[in-house]
């Protein structure tokens, strides 16, 4: 099986889901956020860098849950501040 490459608006949007989680995560050291999320720092640290474009969905998750950010509110974050070509359809909320 063979991955297509990311577009330049994944990658975009990688780098900005990166600078979000960072924003959140403020004082808190990466070694506290990411003991929390059960994920290791030097993965926390590619994807606040933008490095991991498209981390996994129970990854987002775990650091959301960690810093107290809402995936809803995370995802319409992302979306409307990527510019994308053509119409994009409103985010699902996710009920659990």
């Amino acid at each position: 099986m063979v991955r297509e490459p990311l577009t330049a608006d994944q990658i975009e949007r990688g780098r900005l889901l990166g600078g979000l989680l960072r924003q959140a995560r403020a004082e808190r050291t990466m070694v506290d956020v990411a003991r929390q999320a059960g994920i290791s720092v030097e993965t926390l640290r590619k994807i606040e860098g933008g490095r991991i474009p498209t981390p996994a969905f129970f990854t987002v998750g775990s650091i959301a849950a960690a810093l107290g950010l809402s995936l809803d509110d995370l995802l319409r974050r992302v979306h409307s501040a990527v510019p994308v070509a053509g119409p994009v359809p409103e985010p699902a909320s996710l009920a659990v």
